[in-house]
């Protein structure tokens, strides 16, 4: 893969992605086309209303948007790591593009109804859903490593800006030209992202020999998100916090309206200042983070947020209402780029699409059940004491969950190659297995504790790239003689394994080596399963 160098001037600039023409263009044409999705939402939600009175209509249109995002998330990281995440951007654009041309013409036609809405928002919600987790894994590909946090938060950044441009366009052109005019306009900015996609030559990354399949790539997947500790922290503290900051979002509407006595537009500018927020916060946040850690970063994020809950259940001022909004835009934008960088620069590129996914699926599913926990316990308790008891749980586990640290994600996950090829005495089949993989160590007694301990950090690493089980044994013989084993699928997963190895986890092998007392490297087998139908001796 082309490693993109850094600019050490700039690496601590907020817009300093920027500078690199690839990142700028299609953090351009992403923010255009999230727009047009916005403008297109807008138009759709207004024609099911007018066109059904039936509030559960209009439910349906939204669920149509967002179902498929829970349903698709872990499939479509499968897709985003097995094919090519730009011909698959592409793609997922034209199906996109015919969706909102068909909703043109039906718009124009006057043919339009309520079930062919659900049914075009479904499909196109679908094919955003396989879209959003290659459009998040390409990011490392677009800066360098020491900008990726700064480029994640501008990808945030581009979020607001089209959620607060987006229905304010589409509102226009639909009360000014109607529905089909609104539908058109969304159509032309899918024009705009299919040109920089297809202006943009990704960079040519380290291409496996051995071609994964889809079954065989999503097993992998959960096996890495299951072995991989680092994503385990990353996982359970974003859980634990978009739980609790869930509560705001979900009871906004209410405290606009009985809170702070405002109306539909009142809303709209409330969101319009956390909108604003984000912008500020994400500018600001390349500073914090030359001085602060990202833990000490997520905690300020919490305690703001909290204390903007606060604040909120006295009522204040509308204009001190924006205030606060502002600040929970900053906090907000803080915790989503620290918590999705930290994922970023965990993960090794071979599964970055799956596991982002699993990440995906933590985020939507703790914001779906927050929201309705929190409606629940609002129509319960009343909202002042609903968002105070949110506020008291964000604080409470933001400080018990600053005891458990983020990863600093600084290892090099780039392929070592240092494993020796296996050898065989004929070619095996890739389909051939399960395999079972020994290598003997020799090590002697005083050696033998922190052999083990370096052995116990290297089976993670055996887990996460490819083996189901592992375990380790001793020569009743001669205890000096340690036998660490795995198994894993097939002959082809193995030899994957040897391409996903990384330059970090060569580190720790490296240790192992060390203590090994033998003339030669440890020695290893490879043990294939011998077929049923193979077995019969005649």
């Amino acid at each position: 893969m082309t490693q993109l160098q850094p600019d050490k001037a700039e690496a601590g600039s907020a817009l300093a992605p920027f500078h690199h023409t690839a990142f700028a263009v299609l953090w351009t044409a992403t923010v255009i086309g999230n727009t047009g999705t916005y403008m297109r939402d807008v138009a759709s939600a207004w024609l099911v209303a007018d066109l059904s009175a039936s509030p559960g209509a209009v439910g349906l249109i939204q669920a149509a948007g967002t179902l498929p995002i829970f349903l698709l998330a872990l499939p479509a990281g499968v897709l985003a790591d097995i094919l090519d995440r730009r011909k698959l951007l592409m793609a997922m654009q034209v199906v996109l593009l015919a969706v909102s041309l068909t909703l043109t013409l039906l718009a124009w036609r006057g043919l339009i109804t309520v079930e062919l809405l659900i049914g075009l928002t479904l499909v196109g919600g679908t094919a955003a859903a396989i879209a959003g987790p290659a459009w998040q894994s390409m990011v490392p590909d677009l800066v360098p490593r020491s900008q990726l946090r700064n480029a994640i938060a501008l990808n945030s950044v581009g979020i607001n800006v089209s959620r607060s441009i987006g229905p304010a366009v589409g509102g226009i052109l639909l009360g000014a030209f109607g529905a089909a005019f609104a539908y058109a306009a969304d159509l032309a900015t899918y024009l705009f992202v299919i040109g920089a996609l297809l202006w943009w030559k990704s960079p040519r990354g380290e291409v496996s020999h051995i071609p994964e399949h889809f079954f065989g790539a999503f097993r992998a997947g959960l096996r890495y998100a299951r072995s991989s500790r680092k994503l385990h922290i990353v996982l359970v503290r974003s859980g634990v916090y978009f739980i609790f900051a869930s509560a705001t979002w979900a009871l906004l509407p209410l405290v606009a309206k009985d809170l702070l006595g405002g109306g539909a537009s009142f809303f709209g500018l409330l969101l319009g200042a956390v909108g604003a927020g984000a912008i500020g916060g994400a500018t600001v946040l390349p500073r914090l983070r030359s001085r602060l850690s990202s833990d000490t970063i997520l905690l300020g994020s919490a305690i703001l947020s909290a204390g903007v809950m606060v604040v909120l259940t006295f009522a204040p001022p509308q204009w001190a209402a924006f205030i606060c909004l502002f600040l929970l835009g900053s906090a907000w934008i803080a915790a989503l780029t620290v918590l999705n960088g930290v994922a970023q620069a965990v993960l090794p590129n071979w599964v970055r699409g799956r596991a982002l996914a699993v990440y995906l699926t933590v985020f939507n599913g703790a914001m779906t059940t927050g929201s309705i926990a929190w409606g629940v316990t609002a129509e319960a308790l009343g909202l002042t004491t609903t968002l105070l008891i949110a506020a008291a749980g964000l604080s409470v586990s933001a400080v018990l969950m600053h005891l458990i640290k983020l990863p600093l994600g600084e290892d090099d996950l780039s392929a070592s190659h240092h494993w020796p090829e296996p050898i065989v005495a004929e070619s095996v089949a890739h389909d051939q297995g399960p395999v079972m993989v020994q290598v003997e160590y020799s090590v002697t007694a005083d050696d033998r504790p922190a052999f083990l301990r370096a052995l116990n950090l290297h089976a993670e690493a055996r887990r996460r790239d490819g083996a189901y089980l592992w375990g380790v044994s001793e020569d009743a013989a001669n205890p000096e003689q340690i036998i660490e084993w795995f198994f894993v699928e097939s002959w082809a997963e193995h030899l994957r394994q040897h391409e996903r190895a990384s330059q970090a986890d060569a580190e720790i092998h490296g240790q192992l080596i060390n203590y090994h007392q033998g003339e030669k490297r440890p020695v290893v087998r490879h043990l294939i399963a011998i077929p049923a139908r193979n077995r019969d001796v005649k």
